[in-house]
């Protein structure tokens, strides 16, 4: 029985009708359910982006459009986001057959996403931190930037040459992420008591709590233990407010 996953190819602030074009055809090649544009640059719908979106010229034109990176992931159980810099701060790289086989470890339905940065410049660590894992692609260290679209192709292809069943036999061990939106609400639900306690400073807040979700991230927090967590922070609260009774 295949278990069901859907794919969905998330582009931010996109500036090129053709690459968007392009990405559409190869999301039809490669059976990738929903085409998601964050704020995109250029008019995704203009003719040269039809024209090279082929026979995805449907996905193309279905395509949906968010406002900002959160409001395309909230229903997204599993985020894989590209970096094409090689040095990248503190924000650590999976190799690409881990994460990309991780994203096929479940025996659940999932919403699986690939995250593409801008043509210029990526995207941003704050962005990066909203994946559950990171991945680049090697390139010659001289000329290391890609084309959007060829980046695109090199995924979703390394993707689809990974046998499901095959690895959920070779790994029963299996994790559920948290959804981003109630992690990314906890962490500064957790951010604001720690200011108001003194713990942080505000102009060390941002660095601080970046490591804090780096954590979180890489222990695979589940909701249910982000729960907790706002549990405490929640009865820290009362606590502080209510110390004098």
């Amino acid at each position: 029985m295949t278990i069901k996953k859907k794919l969905y190819v998330v582009l931010v602030e996109p500036a090129g009708p053709i690459n968007v074009g392009s990405v559409a055809r190869l999301c039809a090649n490669f059976n990738v359910h929903e085409l998601r544009l964050v704020s995109p640059k250029c008019d995704y719908l203009d003719q040269e982006a039809k024209k090279m979106a082929v026979r995805g010229v449907k996905i193309l034109e279905k395509a949906n459009v968010y406002k900002d990176l959160n409001s395309a992931l909230s229903d997204c159980s599993r985020i894989i986001a590209t970096c094409g810099r090689k040095e990248h701060g503190e924000i650590p790289l999976n190799s690409n057959k881990d994460a990309l086989s991780w994203a096929f470890k479940s025996e659940r339905e999932e919403t699986i996403a690939f995250v593409f940065g801008r043509e210029d410049r990526g995207l941003s660590n704050e962005e990066l931190l909203k994946a559950n894992k990171v991945i680049s692609l090697n390139t010659n260290e001289n000329y290391p930037s890609l084309n959007l679209s060829h980046a695109v192709a090199i995924v979703l292809h390394q993707f689809n040459q990974f046998n499901e069943i095959d690895l959920l036999k070779a790994n029963k061990k299996i994790s559920y992420p948290a959804n981003l939106t109630k992690l990314e609400d906890c962490i500064n639900d957790a951010g604001s008591l720690l200011l108001e306690i003194g713990f942080l400073m505000k102009h060390t807040y941002k660095a601080r709590m970046m490591k804090i979700k780096q954590l979180l991230l890489r222990g695979e927090i589940k909701d249910d233990e982000v729960a907790l967590i706002r549990g405490i922070i929640s009865q820290a609260r009362w606590k502080i407010k209510n110390k004098n009774d």
